[in-house]
C-alpha cells in the first residue's frame, strides 16, 4: 500500500555546529567541556520536520518527528536524525544548556555526534520544538472522521475516598515562637 506523507518543519536554526565527541565515559552523561569545541566538524542549517501520513492513508501510523542537518547554501543532507516520542535521539550536555548528542542514523548505522548553538535563544528554541512534539506525538485515530476526533480508550486512574468518616476529627498543634 502506497503511503502518503504530510512534512512539516516546527523549527529552522539558521547555524547549528556539530562535533565528533569521544564515547561515553560516565552513565550520567556527556559533557561539552570534552569536545573541541573551538574546532567543529560541520557547520550549517538544522531543520525539525514532524511528518504525518495524510488522512487517505493513516491506517495506525504515527507522527514522526527528525532532525536535519542541511548545507546552507545547497541543501544537501549532511545528517539525519529521528527523534521519538520518549525523548531518545537527543540529549542534553550535563555541563551547558546550548549543547546536546544526537544519534544520526543511515541506513543500519547510527553514530552519536555533538551538535551545538551559538545563541543560548536558539537552544531554548530546539528544545521547545521538541517537548511540542512529544506533547502531541501520540497514535493517530483512525476510526475517527476529520474534526470529530476522540481520543484512545483510556482507563481512568480509580479514584480513592480520603474523606474523613462522620465523628473523625484531625488535631493539628503549631508551636509558635
Amino acid at each position: 500500500m502506497n503511503m502518503d506523507y504530510v512534512e512539516s518543519v516546527t523549527y529552522i536554526a539558521r547555524e547549528v555546529l556539530v562535533y565528533q565527541i569521544p564515547p561515553l565515559r560516565s552513565s550520567k552523561g556527556y559533557r561539552a567541556a570534552e569536545w573541541s569545541v573551538d574546532n567543529p566538524l560541520w557547520r550549517g542549517r538544522m531543520r525539525i520536520l514532524e511528518i504525518s501520513p495524510t488522512t487517505s492513508s493513516r491506517s495506525g501510523s504515527y507522527l514522526k518527528c527528525e532532525i536535519r542537518l542541511e548545507d546552507v547554501d545547497t541543501g544537501e543532507l549532511f545528517a539525519c536524525a529521528p527523534y521519538f516520542e520518549n525523548g531518545k535521539g537527543v540529549e542534553q550536555v550535563l555541563d551547558s544548556t546550548r549543547f546536546f548528542v544526537i544519534r544520526v542514523v543511515d541506513g543500519n548505522r547510527h553514530a552519536y555526534l555533538g551538535m551545538g548553538f551559538q545563541e543560548r535563544s536558539d537552544a531554548f528554541d530546539f528544545n521547545i520544538a521538541l517537548q511540542d512534539f512529544k506533547r502531541h506525538a501520540a497514535p493517530l485515530d483512525t476510526t475517527a472522521s476529520f474534526g470529530n476526533s476522540k481520543p484512545a480508550d483510556k482507563k481512568e486512574p480509580e479514584l480513592k475516598d480520603y474523606s474523613l468518616e462522620d465523628g473523625k476529627t484531625i488535631t493539628i498543634s503549631l508551636k509558635v515562637d
